[in-house]
């Protein structure tokens, strides 16, 4: 489960990029580069927002078939009894285990609750509606698609692992998304990333800057990015030798 940051860490987390914070992420060596971040079946619906972070609050879901007399299933309210024993900011996370999505996970209703019990966003490997109404509530949402109807919606699992987008999230889980994807970021690392983050877009601001020059040459462009490959690689010693010392 979460550990607790401090509000400044997230709130510091939160200035950043997504694929900034992927960058820094791998410079601790704390898990394979291909790992971490959901793949492109799941997209910002409103790449248009900010950066959010939250602890992740996971369960399953399913809206092809109505449900059998016999079937037991968790209902909205169990779902948030679990939701509120989470810190805040949360962010909850769906796994349509219908394949295709068969209905909208989520709606207006449900992301208004959501919001008012402290969640940063949502995300589903399904689908979502309403999202004008959504996106006017300034909510983020994150889903392989849109659909009309809510079909035969119902929660199965809630707070077990689920598989979205190619990773596996877990109660608890810190997640960054914004408009370029969602990675989760390893809660024993988290406060050492965004102290890591600003270094590395300072790093790259090197070549960036160079490049508005008003002369560019190859042997330029060469000496610029030797200086930028050297500021990471000190940003990446410290975060290796951070990453030695964690339990």
């Amino acid at each position: 489960m979460s550990s607790d940051l401090s509000p400044e860490i997230i709130q510091e987390l939160k200035k950043f990029d997504s694929p900034t914070v992927s960058n820094v992420i791998e410079v601790f060596d704390v898990r394979p580069r291909s790992g971490g971040y959901m793949n492109s079946s799941v997209k910002a619906l409103f790449p248009e927002m900010p950066a959010v972070v939250g602890y992740a609050s996971t369960l399953t879901f399913r809206s092809a078939q109505a449900k059998a007399n016999n079937e037991e299933t968790s209902d909205f309210i169990a779902h948030l009894e679990k939701l509120v024993t989470l810190p805040a900011p949360r962010f909850v996370v769906f796994e349509d285990l219908d394949s295709p999505s068969a209905a909208a996970t989520f709606g207006e209703v449900m992301c208004a609750v959501y919001k008012r019990l402290g969640c940063a966003g949502l995300i589903t490997s399904g689908s979502g509606r309403d999202l004008d109404v959504v996106k006017k509530m300034g909510f983020p949402v994150f889903a392989s698609g849109i659909c009309v109807s809510h079909g035969y919606g119902r929660f199965e699992d809630i707070h077990r692992p689920v598989h979205v987008g190619g990773l596996t999230v877990r109660p608890g889980d810190l997640i960054h998304a914004d408009g370029n994807g969602v990675v989760v970021i390893p809660n024993d690392i988290a406060a050492d990333v965004a102290k890591a983050c600003p270094l590395w877009m300072k790093a790259e601001r090197v070549v960036l800057d160079y490049l508005k020059e008003d002369e560019v040459t190859i042997d330029g462009l060469r000496r610029a990015f030797a200086q930028l490959k050297a500021e990471m690689g000190m940003i990446m010693k410290t975060g290796i030798e951070k990453s030695e010392g964690l339990v």
